[in-house]
């Protein structure tokens, strides 16, 4: 077996030291403090602050996860845009309950949802599919997300053919197997590292509207 330059993993380690949660500093609704969150990552000038790891079930109860962006927070709700016919659409269609997870290492932060996701209405995904660039907006046509393809050049051809079937002056539709999604997160743990691995853990759990908070164990 190759040893590779990092091949004694339990010797990488490193301190966290930037900062506490403090029951007396949080508010009772999670989403505000998400907030907060994102927007501090943003100006900390985390590299992809809104790249969210989303996690779904199979049929076969096998847990996938990938890498989303999430491009808006509204109503208390997380939404992001795919391919309705990839496979996180046809798990979430199958079993609508999701995990999400965001990472912020500049912060030492990280925040796990729980929760649902269905489909945001036409209208939105409309709204939000002309504002993306155009080269995005031919992708969408161009890939057949999750599918099986023969090759690289398979891909770059269905590139090809809808750039010369749209044009940047025209307006490009929204293809109707392509959305949004909202997630209603029913769960929410803020973790703030902490010096020695006393690390601060703070859940939000949501029933019958209404949160309650309780501070974990690291």
């Amino acid at each position: 077996m190759s040893k590779g330059k990092y091949n004694k993993l339990e010797h990488i380690r490193r301190e966290y030291d930037l900062g506490k949660l403090e029951e007396s500093q949080l508010p009772d609704n999670p989403m505000d403090l998400f907030n907060t969150w994102l927007d501090e990552a943003r100006d900390a000038g985390s590299v992809d602050p809104t790249a969210m790891t989303l996690s779904t079930v199979g049929r076969n109860g096998q847990p996938s996860s990938r890498i989303v962006l999430l491009k808006k927070v509204e109503d208390d709700k997380l939404i992001f845009y795919t391919n309705y016919h990839s496979r996180k659409s046809r798990e979430i269609r199958s079993r609508s309950r999701i995990a999400a997870h965001f990472y912020w290492p500049q912060l030492e932060r990280q925040i796990k949802i729980g929760g649902t996701a269905k489909p945001v209405d036409d209208t939105d995904s409309d709204l939000y599919f002309q504002s993306r660039p155009f080269e995005s907006n031919i992708c969408a046509w161009a890939s057949p997300q999750s599918e099986v393809i023969p090759n690289r050049q398979y891909l770059e051809k269905e590139y090809e053919k809808y750039v010369k079937k749209y044009t940047k002056s025209d307006h490009v539709p929204r293809p109707a197997y392509w959305g949004g999604y909202a997630i209603t997160p029913t769960r929410m743990e803020f973790w703030q590292g902490g010096v020695h691995r006393l690390h601060d853990r703070m859940e939000y759990t949501k029933r019958e509207e209404r949160w309650s908070r309780v501070r974990l164990a690291p």
